[in-house]
């Protein structure tokens, strides 16, 4: 895997809508600009599921409202992605636990790597504070606050762990609608409320303060 460049690798896979939040990816790489000096690629980068290309990217995205349902090529690659070192980022754009998202992936992540692999992380681990700090865990989206889902604030995240470090980052959260704004709009936020995508992106690049 190249980590020199990093480069916001977005996963298509075949069943479900792998093509949400599309301003997201451009508005994180903004972030990453703005208060980093790791080198970037600018645009986001599609890559199939089934394909060898997945493993030129240590960090991949990936996402959707609908069912997730992986073929045999794509579940091979997914599980050696994770496994020889890359990280997943996978939120579900539908805020809600029981939804068919939800249900559907964490299925396939049981089916991959066994019922018990996926497991919410503690609040003080080390991704919650890899660049800025957030003392009480994930932040909260305003999808949560206005009772859109399951109308749930979720308080942890998920992660399936390999050898002491994150291959899979599980969100019910919605932070990819967050993020999904221009990002000349911040300026108008009280908060830049995508600071913790950097932390996330950095966390997987091994990037720690």
């Amino acid at each position: 895997m190249q980590k020199s460049r990093f480069t916001f690798a977005r996963i298509k896979y075949r069943s479900g809508d792998w093509d949400t939040d599309q301003r997201m990816p451009s508005n994180l790489l903004n972030s990453l600009l703005e208060y980093t000096t790791i080198p970037l690629d600018q645009e986001e980068k599609i890559v199939e599921l089934s394909s060898n290309d997945l493993f030129k990217y240590p960090f991949c995205y990936l996402s959707g409202h609908k069912l997730v349902q992986f073929s045999q090529q794509e579940a091979a690659n997914f599980k050696k992605y994770v496994n020889n070192g890359g990280f997943v980022f996978v939120d579900d754009c539908n805020h809600d636990i029981d939804g068919l998202f939800a249900r559907s992936f964490e299925t396939q992540m049981s089916n991959l790597f066994g019922a018990q692999a996926l497991k919410k992380i503690p609040n003080d681990h080390k991704i919650y504070n890899s660049f800025f700090k957030f003392e009480k865990g994930p932040p909260t989206t305003s999808f949560e606050l206005n009772g859109w889902g399951d109308d749930l604030v979720h308080d942890y995240l998920k992660a399936i762990t390999v050898q002491g470090r994150i291959g899979v980052l599980y969100s019910n959260k919605d932070y990819g609608c967050e993020w999904d704004y221009d990002f000349r709009n911040k300026r108008f936020l009280a908060e830049d409320n995508t600071k913790f995508g950097v932390n996330i992106i950095l966390y997987a690049m091994g990037i720690h303060s």
